[in-house]
């Protein structure tokens, strides 16, 4: 199975925390010229799983570590594609904002078209964000890494242009009025890049959208191609695509590397701030067969202060029940009074 960029940056960050160098040495290992941006490729990696643990924060599978390590990237599922896609489009970001920002080589605002009309009553200038260059660093770095000739390479291609795609798919058009006491008569506009959360919200409908593809019929490109464009034939390189349904995210798989969702934290009474987050209970504990238990934990601090002149400050010792609900499994009770309550 082709290697992953993931896999490798993620396992050595968690190896080698606070060695940041460490990762961006194994990183360079393209043409000299760009390794100037292996720490960008880094960064866009790290900043993307980081996405992926809050976009499913509250469902079954929550972007555990194992999912980006070798155990969970040999998988061909749904996740598997999110994290893919989520990655190149964190590398593309980072990379892009860098460039903008002046703090890479090589590379600066997307200027050529600054000064040509865009549209009625509009011109194009400023700093637009430079995202056919982001483009072009994360498919070196991320693409090049599948060497793999089989249709799960073809189907990870798919799904990092999938990622690169998000980002351009949500770039925004900021403008800037001019004219009498900024009548805005004629206005200056450029591209901006919109925030990874916004990238992030869109390749997870993305992911509720995701197609199973059915290798017999179904016509894969594949190979060690950074400028293939289009792994999987008959697909728009927008959507997602996987080849195996998801494992059993409720109970604990050690070979897969899945904690399950016993003792995983849930919003009890749908008191969360968002949908997923108020069926969290339901469909983390419940439908996986577990009961919500309430666990309460004595937090000692200070409270009370007050300040006299001077310089003394003067505290009680306070201490606070915090309440927390979690998945825990069901006594062996539990099924016979299910089975012998009273009907209602």
């Amino acid at each position: 199975m082709a290697n992953s960029l993931l896999l490798l940056v993620f396992m050595v960050v968690k190896m080698y925390p606070g060695q940041a160098w460490v990762a961006s040495n194994l990183l360079m290992t393209g043409p000299k010229a760009h390794l100037t941006y292996a720490k960008s490729v880094q960064v866009g990696t790290q900043i993307g799983i980081e996405e992926c643990k809050h976009q499913f924060a509250w469902d079954r599978w929550n972007c555990p570590d194992s999912a980006t390590q070798q155990r969970g990237l040999r998988l061909a599922t749904k996740e598997t594609s999110f994290v893919h896609a989520i990655s190149a489009a964190g590398v593309m970001f980072t990379v892009t904002r860098n460039c903008s920002l002046g703090d890479l080589e090589n590379c600066g605002c997307d200027v050529p078209n600054n000064g040509q009309t865009g549209g009625r009553g509009w011109l194009w200038g400023g700093c637009s964000d430079n995202v056919d260059f982001g483009e072009r660093i994360s498919k070196l770095y991320v693409d090049s890494q599948e060497t793999g000739q089989d249709s799960r390479a073809a189907v990870n291609l798919h799904n990092n242009a999938a990622g690169r795609q998000a980002v351009k798919a949500t770039i925004k058009r900021m403008c800037r009025c001019h004219g009498m006491s900024e009548s805005c008569s004629v206005q200056t506009c450029w591209t901006q890049l919109s925030d990874l959360r916004e990238i992030g919200n869109f390749l997870k409908l993305k992911y509720n959208q995701a197609q199973k593809l059915d290798v017999d019929r179904t016509t894969m490109r594949a190979g060690n191609s950074a400028d293939n464009r289009g792994a999987v034939v008959g697909v728009a390189q927008t959507e997602l695509v996987y080849l195996e349904d998801s494992p059993d995210y409720c109970r604990r798989n050690t070979s897969l590397g899945l904690p399950g969702t016993e003792g995983r934290e849930c919003a009890q009474h749908g008191t969360g701030s968002t949908p997923p987050e108020r069926r969290s209970c339901r469909r983390l504990c419940h439908d996986c067969g577990f009961r919500v238990e309430e666990r309460r934990t004595e937090v000692a601090g200070s409270c009370n202060c007050k300040f006299h002149w001077c310089c003394k400050v003067d505290c009680e010792d306070c201490s606070q029940v915090l309440s927390k609900h979690v998945c825990a499994r069901r006594e062996a009770g539990d099924a016979f009074r299910r089975r012998n309550r009273a009907p209602r």
